[in-house]
């Protein structure tokens, strides 16, 4: 950075090395008010590492002030939705203090900055016949045109090209940013102006939602989009900044190769993207394990769906309980999600969609139907209300997946439907219409109640199981003791079904003192005792009646009677 010749006494010398002599020659000329050192913030090239130098040259700007593009810009923030919500005010902000736009550089390449300055009066050029020679030669042979060609290309016959300075200045990339809704939405017929999203990170504030809407406002009146949602920054596992030298970079093929593209997928989506997202081996292997839990989900689905028969399918009216209460959870998770989506809040969403399959699905549905899947007659009417909820499970999360599980709710869907007259593909399909009838916020709240009394023995039977008291659930017989409120919950239902036991007995009598008991299960007591009777060997329930079919020795009488159907080809 040396001076340049037409400057006195310094022409051609280094402009730090002469800053000593520079402000001897100010002062011994009575220029200098006053003189001393500080330390302060000083801006260096991200390249060299070298401070900047800067030089005072004439530029080109645009006034926040002449025509009121401050004000109509801080209109159209008010005007625009903004998530997270703090965007607004940042953006805001910025707007209210920022300077005129500089919008010149000088740079070899660029977009050009097409005006002819009067050289006597320095005005512009403003003549929409120039502008248009000018527009045709850049449409046809690209922006070098305006440097490459002689100015009486575009001056013609009406000006002399002697009277006027050709501007070589670029204009500012920011600028080329802000310009992007005109030529992306404007000129495509499938695209609307304005956009309904922009999305980017954080530091964009400043940057392309900032540029854009100058841009716009200047031009249109209004913001170019209807709302602006910001995401952090990708860091480390500790929430350090991702560097080569620390060694603690992610590569996004590296966990495609490793895990998939779903598990990178189902990152993204299980991230707070309002915050700095964190990325590591640990992360990544939680995200695995989730992503399995879902997979498994859905393997249990297909496995429990094949040969279901549409015409079988069991009314909402006809179903159990247990039934009932799954597509209410169903009605509920959709309205959810649909409001979710409208206010890009994925992550939470997502979190109770997971929680849905691994805790209310696996944990709990799943369950406690696998003895009427597996074991029941094939035309049982509760084995018919099972499959007939699993099929609207495996619709609906099929849809609420592929959005962001693609892959995989891609290849659930072939496995089903890949011989059969449907959507050739889950993605084109929408998220399913989820009937009002569903919805039962009486029974909701009912079944909260039993799982909340569930959980007790849940919590007996496995300390029994710790204990090595009991191997399965299906090994034991509890007595829960409860009040009558507690009791009456269970009237019509099957609570060793529900409890995965061999039988269930409910007590008025106080409970012994060594009965189990859990935290917040309203004075629930469980004593987990061991079931009596055989252990079937096709269901492994253990009760008295094992053995007493002369037929079938080693099975209960269920069992005994659905082998004796289907040895007879029934």
């Amino acid at each position: 950075g040396c001076f340049f010749d037409h400057v006195p006494l310094f022409a051609g010398q280094h402009v730090y090395k002469v800053n000593e002599a520079l402000a001897d020659t100010i002062e011994n000329a009575g220029g200098l008010l006053a003189r001393g050192k500080l330390s302060h913030r000083y801006p260096h090239s991200w390249r060299s590492k070298a401070p900047l130098i800067f030089r005072n040259t004439t530029q080109w700007f645009i006034s926040m002030e002449k025509t009121g593009l401050r004000d109509k810009a801080l209109k159209a923030i008010e005007e625009t939705r903004f998530v997270p919500p703090s965007g607004q005010k940042r953006l805001r902000d910025m707007i209210e203090t920022r300077p005129d736009w500089c919008v010149s550089r000088q740079r070899a390449w660029g977009v050009p900055i097409t005006v002819f300055v009067n050289k006597e009066t320095g005005e512009p050029l403003r003549d929409p016949v120039v502008l248009e020679r000018i527009v045709e030669a850049v449409e046809g042979e690209g922006a070098d045109a305006w440097f490459s060609s002689d100015p009486s290309r575009f001056l013609g016959d009406d000006h002399n090209a002697k009277d006027y300075e050709q501007v070589m200045d670029i204009l500012d990339v920011w600028f080329d940013s802000g310009a992007t809704h005109t030529f992306v939405l404007e000129d495509r017929d499938d695209l609307k102006w304005p956009a309904s999203l922009y999305l980017e990170g954080t530091d964009q504030h400043r940057g392309w939602f900032h540029s854009s809407l100058l841009e716009s406002c200047g031009t249109r009146g209004r913001a170019p989009y209807e709302a602006v949602l910001t995401h952090g920054f990708v860091m480390g596992e500790d929430g350090s900044k991702m560097s080569k030298s620390t060694g603690n970079i992610v590569s996004p093929q590296d966990v495609i190769d490793q895990h998939g593209a779903d598990v990178l997928r189902l990152w993204v989506v299980g991230s707070d993207y309002s915050e700095d997202l964190r990325i590591g081996p640990e992360i990544l292997k939680r995200n695995a394990d989730i992503y399995r839990r879902l997979r498994n989900t859905l393997r249990y689905l297909l496995g429990n769906l094949v040969g279901f028969d549409e015409s079988k399918r069991v009314g909402q009216d006809e179903m159990p309980e247990l039934e009932r209460w799954v597509l209410h959870r169903l009605w509920q998770l959709d309205r959810h999600l649909r409001q979710a989506c409208d206010d890009f809040q994925f992550h939470p969403v997502f979190a109770e969609l997971h929680n849905f399959c691994a805790v209310d699905l696996s944990a709990l549905y799943f369950d406690v139907r696998k003895d009427s899947l597996y074991c029941d007659p094939a035309g049982d009417p509760k084995r018919r209300a099972a499959q007939t909820v699993l099929d609207e499970v495996f619709n609906c999360l099929t849809a609420w997946l592929a959005p962001f599980l693609c892959f995989t709710a891609e290849e659930a869907w072939q496995a089903r439907y890949q011989e059969e007259e449907t959507e050739e593909s889950v993605h084109l399909r929408t998220f399913p219409d989820i009937p009002e009838a569903w919805r039962d916020d009486d029974l909701a709240a009912k079944w909260a109640k039993i799982r909340e009394l569930r959980r007790a023995v849940t919590g007996a039977l496995e300390v029994e199981r710790a204990e090595k008291r009991i191997g399965s659930s299906l090994e034991a017989h509890p007595i829960v003791y409860a009040e009558t409120g507690n009791r009456d919950l269970f009237e019509g239902l099957d609570a060793a079904e529900l409890f995965i036991t061999s039988g269930a007995t409910f007590s008025e009598e106080a409970a012994p003192e060594d009965a189990f008991r859990a935290e917040d299960t309203g004075g629930v007591a469980v004593q987990p005792n061991r079931a009596e009777g055989e252990k079937c060997r096709r269901c492994w329930k253990v009760l008295p009646e094992v053995g007493q079919d002369p037929d079938y020795p080693d099975t209960c009488g269920r069992c005994a009677d659905v082998v004796r159907q289907s040895d007879k080809g029934g």
